[in-house]
């Protein structure tokens, strides 16, 4: 799992990446809302911890352009703030959940756990981004013609087409393909990766996948201007 906390309070923030990172978490830290939207921009996240009081950029501003960009991470607000209407905010503005400083670092955890679940378990019936369909259910992808997928390409293709333009690294590459319990494979990531660029190239696609030998791996379009929908 990989988390991005955006926590200005100095000592909050190293004792919370701490006690994540012990857990086995993945964890970037932000010191504002701009370094967090920033991050947000490049790197995948399986989760985001935002306060809302921050420097240069407030937790609800960044989160709103977070938003707005097409990202649909899970997100936790932190505040000292427990009145009524700020959680509103917080949740119109696209929060998942709210927690009221003080707080359990292992309630923070639970509900990570629960966000990353639930996140996890939706899967979008059909993903279009340029000239591409990817149909999850029917494993096919469709753009000048159509050619079927394994279940582990499309969960992949998905994954890829979720984080359009970030750097993915191998081991969350690896994740996705739904090899539980085993140690990531670079010669089997290498493999699927290409299996897909190939099959999109195929499907005369205006996506493709630049890859390297052990990441990071990013999906782009090609020969068009702006982007597709999400």
């Amino acid at each position: 799992m990989h988390i991005l906390l955006a926590e200005d309070e100095q000592d909050m923030s190293r004792v919370l990446a701490a006690i994540f990172k012990h857990e086995g978490y993945d964890i970037d830290v932000a010191a504002n809302g701009q370094e967090a939207v920033d991050l947000a921009k490049e790197r995948s996240y399986d989760c985001m911890i935002m306060d809302v009081m921050m420097p240069v950029k407030d937790g609800l501003t960044a989160l709103a352009e977070i938003r707005a960009s097409g990202d649909t991470t899970p997100v936790i607000m932190l505040t000292a703030k427990a009145e009524v209407d700020d959680r509103i905010n917080g949740l119109d503005t696209g929060a998942d959940d709210y927690l009221a400083k003080p707080f359990s670092v292992k309630e923070l955890m639970a509900r990570v756990r629960s966000q990353t679940r639930r996140h996890g378990a939706f899967n979008p019936g059909k993903m279009t981004l340029g000239n591409t369909t990817l149909d999850v259910e029917a494993a096919e992808v469709e753009a000048g013609n159509t050619i079927s997928l394994s279940p582990k390409e499309a969960r992949l293709l998905l994954y890829f087409m979720k984080n359009e333009g970030k750097s993915l690294d191998e081991i969350s590459v690896y994740g996705h393909l739904g090899d539980e319990g085993t140690d990531h494979d670079q010669a089997t990531v290498w493999l699927y990766v290409n299996y897909l660029k190939r099959k999109l190239a195929s499907v005369q696609s205006d996506l493709t996948i630049e890859e390297q030998s052990g990441g990071p791996y990013k999906l782009v379009q090609c020969g068009v201007n702006g982007h597709g929908s999400h």
